[in-house]
């Protein structure tokens, strides 16, 4: 039986506003480049892949500036390549330097606050574990979700996602064993693979249908796809 629910935290419980696709479609339009902002969401969404395993072989706050400009360049070169347009890689560091140039903010997805509301009335204990590097403490009392909470642990505490640190060390905080616990994410290497090796029960939030791909899991396209998973893993 589940007792406990992790969440990633960006791209799973929050985004950012404007949206990036939408930043994207500006900073490309500013250049001449037309591409529809629809490809360009899915085009993140493979770029992430990329981000994801990068991040994993060495994290990108352990680099220098100049690793770290060549990885976004060739981020921002695959986010358009699966939108359909062949760029540079020069071409491709103009165009993520005039979109991270935009002003933008986390904001909580339209059903989260009243999803957590929910599965807390329900006696589920909630936390988040991300790889962000952030002050999770500030940012989940400024988005208005951190009475939801038992608490957050960032990968710069113990050890990003995939590795099973940030797992176990959720798991021990939460005084649960793997069997009760689920965690939910967006990404099929940092949150599902990494979950599964813990021992949890991994859910795989695909809001775009992009990751149909990935075996092993139970697919969500919305936070509120969790209330029947929870029902029928109840009766199990």
């Amino acid at each position: 039986m589940i007792d406990a629910i992790f969440f990633d935290f960006y791209n799973t419980l929050v985004r950012f506003w404007p949206p990036l696709p939408q930043i994207q479609h500006a900073a490309c339009q500013n250049l001449g480049i037309r591409v529809p902002p629809e490809r360009l969401a899915r085009g993140y969404a493979i770029a992430d892949l990329y981000f994801n395993e990068e991040n994993h072989r060495m994290p990108l706050g352990d680099r220098d500036a100049a690793d770290r400009d060549a990885f976004f360049a060739r981020y921002e070169q695959i986010i358009l390549e699966e939108s359909g347009v062949a760029v540079s890689l020069r071409m491709a560091k103009q165009i993520w330097d005039m979109a991270i140039s935009v002003p933008k903010e986390l904001v909580e997805f339209e059903e989260t606050r009243p999803v957590l509301a929910e599965l807390k009335a329900r006696g589920y204990r909630l936390a988040v574990l991300t790889n962000l590097r952030r002050d999770m403490e500030e940012l989940t009392r400024r988005i208005g979700i951190h009475e939801y909470l038992e608490f957050c642990i960032t990968g710069r505490e113990v050890g990003e996602k995939p590795a099973t640190a940030i797992f176990e060390a959720g798991l021990e905080r939460m005084a649960v064993s793997p069997h009760q616990a689920m965690h939910v994410g967006d990404q099929p290497r940092s949150d599902v693979q990494g979950a599964r090796e813990a021992g949890l029960y991994p859910v795989l939030i695909d809001r775009g249908g992009f990751h149909s791909d990935v075996a092993g899991c139970d697919h969500i396209d919305s936070l509120e796809g969790l209330y029947p998973l929870l029902d029928r893993l109840a009766m199990c």
